[in-house]
């Protein structure tokens, strides 16, 4: 097979991958960008999706699509309310303090993490995706004067990972419109410019904080489910996901949803073809070198404002 077909099938694992990034790492930046919160947590609120949707498709039984769905609502429902309550008990107690925060969440991480592997277990469970129909990819050639088309054989992808990203696709066009038309955008969009002012007009700050909080965690939570019948669920897999959405929210500015949705299909694509040709570790090295170029040349990130 000549190279052409081997970098779109490339290109399309990374464009799955990058869309699972991109919902996990505009998670974390909504959290960051309206509470000043580094949430160390929030790859065990990604886990914690996955798990949920293990046992809710292995408690409903019958055909996979029926589970799935309703892990698809509840699963981020229930991480969100888990998340508002921590925020409650813990956050709001030590007053958004942004390094007290880190080391609240990383007590949290633990916490999540120690009570999973004690209900759940060591075991990587898989959950079996709702239809994933083989499709065959066409190949597209300019040869002679004339587009032709051929069918390379082994050149092929499965309808769920399309839809996993038609899916990403429809949720960040979701929180857009959340955040630029509805009254709740505009709620965190004036706490995130100045939270003092914003509470001086009678903006419930406290309870902004816990839906961002919720809200961020819903999304890690919706990523893991939409992702876990390729990967499996597993009580340390919140690991990865932490690390990049770290480095897509860094790459693409603080606290900008545009830079992080961009900075995520470039480093998802780019990860999803350096692992088909070369190795994912290779992948994550690279990722890891833009990250200290970006914080030298660029310490506010692509699309970040320059703070006075």
């Amino acid at each position: 097979m000549e190279l052409g077909p081997y970098l779109l099938l490339a290109t399309l694992e990374g464009a799955v991958m990058a869309s699972v990034l991109a919902l996990t790492a505009v998670g974390l930046s909504l959290v960051f960008g309206v509470m000043r919160v580094v949430n160390i947590a929030h790859g065990e609120f990604y886990m914690l999706g996955a798990v949920f949707a293990w046992y809710i498709a292995h408690w409903m039984g019958g055909h996979p699509a029926l589970g799935f769905a309703v892990a698809l609502v509840v699963a981020p429902l229930v991480v969100g309310a888990i998340a508002v309550a921590a925020d409650m008990t813990i956050l709001k107690r030590v007053s958004y303090d942004p390094e007290r925060t880190i080391v609240a969440t990383i007590g949290l991480l633990y916490i999540i993490q120690q009570l999973t592997l004690m209900g759940y277990g060591p075991e990587a469970r898989p959950v079996a995706p709702p239809f994933n129909t083989r499709l065959a990819l066409p190949w597209f050639e300019f040869k002679d004067g004339a587009l032709s088309m051929y069918w390379p054989w082994g050149l092929s992808t499965t309808s769920y990972k399309l839809a996993v990203i038609g899916a990403a696709i429809v949720v960040l066009l979701g929180v857009w419109a959340m955040m630029a038309r509805t009254r709740i955008g505009l709620l965190m969009r004036a706490t995130q410019q100045d939270r003092d002012m914003a509470q001086a007009f009678g903006i419930p700050v406290e309870r902004v904080y816990a839906l961002v909080f919720g809200i961020g965690a819903g999304l890690a939570a919706l990523a893991a489910v939409l992702i876990v019948p390729i990967q499996q669920a597993h009580y340390l897999m919140g690991a990865d996901p932490l690390l990049l959405a770290f480095i897509v929210v860094i790459i693409g500015g603080l606290g900008s949803l545009p830079g992080t949705v961009v900075a995520a299909i470039l480093i998802g694509l780019s990860d999803g073809i350096i692992s088909v040709f070369f190795s994912p570790t290779l992948a994550k090295i690279l990722a890891t070198l833009l990250v200290a170029l970006v914080l030298v040349f660029r310490p506010q990130g692509l699309f970040g404002a320059r703070r006075s």
